[in-house]
This record gives structure tokens, sequence and C-alpha cells, in this order.
């Protein structure tokens, strides 16, 4: 039996992933952690959630475990992460701490210095299908964001054979648990029903360079990416309607195969039928990711589907475990 812990249970993703924990035949949650509501229950705190009990951080036994899960904010995650090793825990962090390769990069969009620079090399940026390889032997893994995760892994057959020629335009919309448990004006019910929103378009969200990150790294020439985040009023799920120029020998035919050919063995993904679309109701409260090919003329419009809490989340971290220790893949995930 693995003995996980988790710092930072009572955010969307803390509960999710104990939830999933909960039923993980070969796991057992040994510890979860809350600031503000050590000496609770989560299931007091959030109806519906499993019954754990909540203990501070300081407290939290990290030499008793053999995985650490971090649902922590940015810079609180890092210092997190550099003791949980310290003690010979392994990491599966959910925050951008250790996404970016470069520290500038990070100090660029997060405002201030990397607090732990030197973790950095040694941090597996946990795509799970694309980096399936690497995970047995990884102490430190970085969890996808949940935007990066539809855009990438709808992108990645395309980007690796070399068969975008031109600007990526990435539409992308988000439930509102995307945007976290803390309150917020423009997450309030009333800004949010009946409703959509756009907001950091462009290049302006964090999880842009991310993806250009990833993306740079597949593509034999690199490809210039335009993000645009919108803010759905749903509880949860994630879309992403992504227009792929592709280069002249690329057929519908021939890009339907390279989908089929990349993914056949993949427990998560599906590729849907000619003609279909994905929708929030292919993936919603699963860890699958559905993706839709459609194209017109010389352009590629993926659409690209995820439960941001699960397969963008929780489950994908869950997911990671189960390979980083040799258990099944698909254990605990429905």
């Amino acid at each position: 039996m693995i003995r996980a812990g988790v710092l930072g249970a009572t955010g969307y993703t803390g509960i999710e992933l104990l939830g999933l924990l909960s039923g993980h035949p070969q796991v057992e949650a040994a510890f979860a952690t809350s600031e503000k509501n050590a000496g609770g229950n989560l299931a007091d705190i959030y109806p519906g959630a499993v019954r754990v009990p909540l203990i501070p951080p300081g407290d939290a036994p990290l030499g008793e475990v053999e995985v650490v899960f971090l649902c922590l904010p940015h810079a609180a995650s890092a210092p997190s992460a550099k003791r949980a090793i310290e003690a010979g825990a392994r990491v599966i962090d959910l925050s951008a701490d250790f996404r970016f390769r470069d520290p500038d990069v990070y100090a660029e969009w997060y405002g201030a210095p990397h607090p732990c620079p030197e973790l950095l090399p040694e941090a597996v940026y946990g795509l799970t299908e694309v980096e399936r390889q690497r995970l047995p032997g990884a102490g430190l893994v970085a969890n996808p964001g949940c935007y990066p995760t539809s855009a990438l892994l709808a992108l990645w057959p395309l980007a690796t054979a070399g068969a975008i020629d031109g600007q990526v335009i990435i539409d992308a919309k988000s439930g509102v648990s995307g945007a976290g448990r803390t309150p917020k004006q423009e997450t309030h019910f009333v800004e949010v029903a009946d409703n959509l929103r756009p907001y950091k378009l462009g290049r302006a969200h964090r999880h842009f360079p991310e993806i250009e990150q990833e993306l740079a790294g597949w593509c034999k020439t690199p490809q210039a990416v335009i993000f645009s985040p919108h803010l759905l009023p749903v509880p949860r799920g994630l879309l992403s309607t992504i227009y792929v120029p592709l280069s002249d020998e690329w057929t519908e035919a021939r890009v339907r195969d390279r989908y089929l050919e990349v993914y056949a063995a993949e427990p998560f993904i599906e590729i849907l039928a000619s003609g279909r679309a994905a929708t929030l109701g292919h993936v919603n409260h699963t860890n699958r990711c559905a993706v839709g090919l459609c194209q017109v003329d010389r352009t590629l419009i993926l659409t690209s589907a995820i439960d941001n809490l699960v397969k963008g989340a929780s489950g994908q971290a869950v997911q990671n475990m189960n390979v980083m220790f040799g258990l099944e893949e698909t254990c605990g995930l429905r």
C-alpha cells in the first residue's frame, strides 16, 4: 500500500484528489493539511467530500509517506516540495512552480524569483501520455495546467510530425472551478450566470508560456500561438477549439490516421468519429480527453475536451502517480 499525503486539501483540486485517492485500491491517504481549517474534517467543510481529518501543514509527517501531492498556490508549493524531497518522499506538484524549465520565465510571469530554482532540472513535466517513459524514475513531477493539458494533447500528434505550418489559435473555455475556491468578484454567481466572459486574451494568460514552451520542443520549426481563454457559466469542464494551419501534404485522411496511430493504446484519449466534435458531456467527472477533428481547406479545427478538475488537475496527478510507482495506469480512475 502506497502512503500519500496532500498539502492544501480544501481547494477544489485537493477535494477532488482526496476523493480519487479514497477509491484507489493501492493508496492510503495518510494525511491532509489545511491552513485555515486544521482540526476540522473535509466533509464538514465541503458537503459531499470524503471524511478526512485536516492537520496544520507544519504537522505533516512528510517522512512517513511515499508521495506528497501539493495542491498549493504558486510560490508556496516549491518550498514544500523541497521539504518533502529532503524527507524522502516523491512529489507531484499541481501548482505552476515547476512547469517552466527556465527560472527567468517563471519570474517574468509570476512576478518574483523562483523559490527553488535548483530543483527545476529534476522536474518532469507530467503530461502523462507524452512523458510516460520519464515518470518511473521521477522524484518531482510538475502537473500541467488545465488549459495546456487540453491544448497540448490535441496538438502533440501534429507538432511531432511537422504538420503545423503557421500560427496556431487556441480558443478555450473553462468552468468556474478553474478559478479556484478563493472568492473573487468576477467568479460570483451573479457575474458568471447567463454570461460568457473572455479574459487575458492573446498572450496574456499564465498558461500561455507553458503551451508555448512545450510546442517549441515538439515542432521542427517554432510556431506562433494565440491563446484566448473564456470563463463558462458551468462548475467544471474545459473545451478548446484550436485552429491549425496544415502543411500542404496533410490530407484529412492522413491527419486522422496520425491521431489514431499516436493514441491507439492510450486509455484516456478518445479520437471521435468523423463529423463529431468534443463536448463537456464526453468527459466531465472522468480522466478522459476527447478530441474531434474537422478539416476545412488547409485548416484543421480541433476540439479537445477535458474535465478541468480531473484530467486537468487531480486525475492526471493520480495517473502520473500510477506510472511513477509501476501501478496499472488506470487504477483508481474512472
